[in-house]
């Protein structure tokens, strides 16, 4: 008996479409406490199909009228990652230039160079590097140099008792933007004690952004890279060199 693929057709839409809205929910909620809880929404939801297949009324109604009051709940309860999320769609810009794989090696070089000198004298850094979301909501809280980047810029800008040694600094294509920029706190509280505002700005920006994140502490001289809500500590150069690089590699801006 022939199969009436016409009369598959829409299913199998419906499928595909289902599959693509939540893979794009999983992507949104990445990095935040939402991942797990998303989860579990989808092992509920194809319970809740199955119910439906077989004709289980009880628990399809439980169901259905559970998953009415649980969209209260989810937006209550994760109203936080909503608004990060939402704030990251509204940032993107597909009319953006990069730089060249040559120039990215320079800029990569300039920031090791800098962060290697400032790390060895224990000088506080925040640098952000951006990639496909704009930073301009953050750049407008610094201060504007639009310079090319050095390593003796990035040093002269977290110098000890400047001006601009607290807030951070912003790269945009192949320039040094901004300086002095205030950063989005994380509102993560399982934290380690031993973060610092610094720290807590790098995790709270790459919550919000796909923005790369260099940090040195004060304190012990660390270095520290952070990209999509994760901190990675303690690098050294060649680590640090290597994230950089392989974050920015690929990267499509169009302008």
């Amino acid at each position: 008996m022939p199969i009436d693929i016409a009369h598959y057709w829409k299913p199998l839409l419906e499928i595909v479409i289902l599959w693509f809205v939540f893979y794009k929910i999983m992507l949104f909620f990445e990095g935040t406490r939402a991942v797990a809880v998303l989860r579990g929404i989808i092992v509920l939801v194809f319970a809740f199909f199955v119910f439906q297949i077989l004709r289980l009324d009880t628990l399809d109604w439980l169901f259905t009228h559970l998953f009415g009051i649980s969209v209260i709940g989810i937006l209550v309860i994760f109203q936080p990652e909503i608004r990060q999320g939402l704030a990251k769609l509204g940032q993107q810009n597909v009319f953006k230039s990069s730089p060249n794989e040559k120039e990215t090696e320079r800029i990569v070089g300039e920031i090791v160079k800098a962060v290697d000198v400032m790390s060895r004298a224990k000088t506080g850094a925040l640098i952000a590097v951006e990639r496909e979301d704009s930073l301009k909501d953050y750049a407008e809280s610094g201060v504007r140099i639009d310079s090319q980047v050095s390593s003796e810029l990035i040093q002269t800008i977290f110098t000890p008792n400047s001006l601009l040694h607290d807030g951070g600094m912003i790269i945009q294509y192949d320039r040094a933007s901004y300086a002095g920029c205030l950063f989005p706190l994380t509102e993560k509280q399982d934290l380690d004690r031993l973060f610092g505002t610094r720290h807590r700005a790098a995790i709270g920006l790459t919550e919000q952004t796909d923005a790369l994140i260099v940090t040195v502490s004060e304190e012990n001289g660390d270095i520290s890279f952070c990209h999509k809500g994760r901190l990675m500590r303690d690098l050294d150069l060649d680590s640090l060199r290597g994230n950089l690089k392989n974050n920015l590699a690929g990267v499509n801006r169009k302008r």
